[in-house]
């Protein structure tokens, strides 16, 4: 599908330079002098490169739609992720560094979104939000009550975090899986 520079929006993937491209960010500017250009900041979804370029409204490009399918997360086995087909229980096998850091966040049997490109695996969505136990933190000091004051935590899965002075050891919270920042406590 074609669409027009101007029309490019974060999130959106396009053929760009023989290469799977993610809009990060974009920008319309509308200089003095000249026509009005979409600056948009792209990464590579193959090889993680990133590039600033400057569509105007009279480009295309081609606007590629993934293909997502429902997979499971079954375990990992040495650096390899594996995951099973939610429809046809086929198993692929990808590495950890796919994911990257969020693969810390990879549960027993936590559904996932793989997504393909011409049966290529290019990237897997994650909940945005996992329940995790509270394995390490700073007791809390009475009288330590001043608004926006967080003490370090570690959650069970080794990702440090900061969390409100209540919250203790052994407690479950909800967590992002973009950054491992604190939400709520669960409940």
């Amino acid at each position: 599908m074609k669409i027009n520079g101007n029309e490019i929006k974060p999130g959106n993937i396009i053929n760009h330079q023989n290469g799977l491209w993610v809009a990060v960010k974009t920008g319309a500017v509308k200089p003095g002098k000249g026509g009005a250009f979409n600056q948009v900041e792209l990464k590579n979804l193959i090889d993680g490169r990133k590039l600033n370029e400057r569509f105007r409204a009279s480009e295309t490009v081609e606007k590629i739609r993934l293909e997502q399918k429902p997979h499971t997360y079954l375990y990992a086995e040495g650096d390899m992720l594996v995951f099973m087909n939610s429809e046809n229980y086929e198993q692929i096998n990808l590495p950890s560094e796919f994911i990257g850091n969020r693969a810390a966040f990879l549960t027993d049997s936590m559904e996932v979104q793989l997504e393909f490109h011409e049966e290529r695996p290019i990237s897997v969505s994650l909940p945005d939000q996992v329940v995790l136990v509270i394995s390490e933190t700073e007791p809390v000091v009475k009288g330590q009550t001043a608004a926006n004051s967080y003490k370090p935590a570690i959650l069970e899965n080794g990702v440090r975090t900061t969390v409100p002075p209540f919250v203790n050891i052994g407690e479950k919270i909800l967590v992002m899986t973009e950054d491992g920042s604190y939400v709520k406590r669960a409940d």
